[in-house]
C-alpha cells in the first residue's frame, strides 16, 4: 500500500481519536461518577461506558476528518 493512502489515514485518525477520545472520557466519567454520587461499582461500569462512548465518537470522528 501507497504510504498516504486513504485507508492509512483513516486508520491512524481511528487510533488517535480512540486515544485521545478514551483519555478524555476517562477524566469525564471520573468527575460526573463523582458529581453525581454514583453508588459503589456502579462507578466503575459509568466510568467504562463514558470512557468507551467518548473513544468511539471521537475516533470515528477523527477518521472522517482525516480521511478526506
Amino acid at each position: 500500500m501507497a504510504k498516504d493512502s486513504c485507508l492509512t489515514k483513516v486508520v491512524a485518525g481511528v487510533a488517535v481519536g480512540g486515544a485521545l477520545g478514551g483519555a478524555v472520557g476517562a477524566v469525564y466519567g471520573t468527575y460526573e461518577a463523582i458529581r453525581f454520587k454514583v453508588p459503589g461499582l456502579m462507578k466503575i461500569r459509568y466510568i467504562g461506558q463514558t470512557t468507551m462512548g467518548s473513544a468511539a465518537i471521537f475516533g470515528l470522528f477523527l477518521a472522517s476528518a482525516l480521511g478526506f
